[in-house]
């Protein structure tokens, strides 16, 4: 799998993890949608690091 495709990948889970905690509503809810918004983050930020190139992709 491509770099951007997982980083797409974690955001959009993120992004469900995130609905999730706003329904479900509470100190849960905060916890689950702090939790889905942390994934949106990392998803994001992953998709400006500079990818690495190993000597099997050469």
């Amino acid at each position: 799998m491509q770099g951007a495709t997982t980083s797409w990948i974690v955001a959009g889970l993120g992004v469900i993890v995130a609905l999730i905690g706003w329904y479900v509503g509470g100190y849960w809810g905060a916890g689950i949608l702090g939790f889905g918004l942390a994934h949106i983050l990392l998803g994001i930020l992953d998709m400006f690091r500079p990818a690495l190139k190993t000597e099997q992709q050469q």
